[in-house]
């Protein structure tokens, strides 16, 4: 009794072409076939990142990744506390300054 009647698809169908019109509808259909097929891709990638992949060819994806990766030095994390203490340093050198030391002075 409360199903889906053809009717009910009719009245839906011309209410949607009223509310957008007939111009922007073809618009908005091919954004949405956009749209499905990129969640399309992307599913079927998720799907295929969770699945188990033979030993030889995680092997080779792994070397992969690891080559693709950016080696950093060592010392890298030394000099980044290193920095982060001499700008701390200057922050508590640097007298507190107020918005009306800025304003220029008038020399007449």
């Amino acid at each position: 009794m409360n199903a889906l009647q053809p009717w009910h698809l009719i009245i839906l169908v011309l209410v949607v072409v009223l509310l957008f019109g007939a111009k922007r509808l073809p618009d908005a259909a091919r954004s949405i076939g956009k749209s499905m097929k990129i969640f399309k891709a992307e599913t079927k990638d998720l799907k295929d990142k969770d699945a188990p992949e033979a030993p030889a060819e995680g092997a080779a994806a792994t070397a992969a990744e690891t080559k693709a990766l950016p080696q950093t030095p060592a010392g890298t994390d030394k000099q980044v506390a290193d920095l982060q203490r001499q700008l701390d340093e200057l922050k508590k050198q640097q007298p507190a300054t107020t918005p009306s030391d800025h304003t220029p002075k008038n020399a007449g």
